[in-house]
């Protein structure tokens, strides 16, 4: 895939650029599969009781969300035909429209490499190839794989946005382990399964938004420094004039923003880490 830029006939077409979309089946149709359709109900980050936990969100444009399979248990050992490659609005990679032999269909996250008219198998005895789901405990040893399992059955929770992977580094006993993109190196259950190869869409994070409106497109609405505040509303707001905000950046709760550590003391993972990621900027660097 690759990036497009238009023709600057405006400041925002000057300064951003989209995706190409040549990885797509049909760069430039979009007709979903309308069995595994749903519609995306707009929350503008509120949650049950109406209170706001998320800010700056809301608007955008209305959305029809792809029922994905995360899990891919129910198939194991049947073969799907790759049907096409499609956009997904609701994420920042591909998702493939496999079909298989009963000709039930479903959607599953595309891989980097993974096009149309391709078979992909899931379950223990599939190959370790692009697009296949396997058991951690049948993958071999230094392959790249997505959407991994932290507990069997439970479906893919980690790798999962455009570009990434982890990596498999080693297996002993019932445990496995995986350098995630942001060199953190954790242990895993061997039961637990994972899709070979990379997510597709690698290009993503080069893509230039141009202007404020396309954020609004999204339904991300603009985000106020907390400097610029009251200081009712932030620990950072208030002063005479412009300030620096008088203390360490926090977020609207007091919690530090910048280097700060969030992660609970006794959270049951942590057993699972065998070493943490480094702080400051992450890529990946497989």
């Amino acid at each position: 895939m690759g990036i497009r830029k238009y023709k600057p006939t405006s400041a925002g077409r000057r300064s951003g650029s989209v995706s190409d979309f040549a990885e797509c089946t049909t760069p430039r149709v979009n007709k979903p599969e309308k069995s595994l359709l749903v519609r995306r109900k707009k929350k503008g980050g509120r949650n049950n009781q109406g209170i706001v936990t998320v800010r700056f969100r809301g608007g955008g444009h209305k959305q029809m969300l792809r029922l994905v399979d995360f899990k891919r248990n129910k198939k194991d050992g049947v073969l799907a035909n790759v049907l096409s490659i499609e956009y997904d609005p609701s994420r920042s990679a591909r998702v493939a429209l496999i079909e298989y032999a009963d000709k039930e269909k479903a959607y599953i996250l595309a891989p980097e490499g993974l096009q149309a008219g391709d078979v992909v198998a899931s379950g223990p005895d599939a190959e370790p190839r692009v697009g296949n789901c396997l058991p951690l405990g049948r993958i071999p040893l230094g392959l790249f794989i997505h959407n991994i399992e932290l507990q069997p059955g439970r479906g893919g929770q980690i790798c999962r946005s455009a570009g990434c992977s982890a990596t498999l580094t080693n297996r002993e006993g019932d445990w496995v382990q995986i350098t995630l993109p942001s060199g953190e190196i954790r242990r895993v259950p061997v039961s637990c399964r994972a899709s070979i190869g990379s997510i597709s869409n690698p290009d993503h994070m080069n893509i230039s938004i141009g202007k404020a409106g396309r954020k609004r497109w999204m339904g991300r609405k603009p985000h106020q420094r907390g400097t610029s505040q009251n200081p009712v509303d932030h620990p950072m707001g208030g002063g005479e004039g412009r300030s620096k905000g008088g203390r360490h950046p926090c977020s609207p709760s007091g919690v530090p923003a910048k280097g700060g550590k969030t992660r609970q003391k006794r959270k049951p993972s942590s057993s699972a880490i065998m070493r943490r990621r480094k702080p400051g900027k992450h890529q990946n660097t497989a």
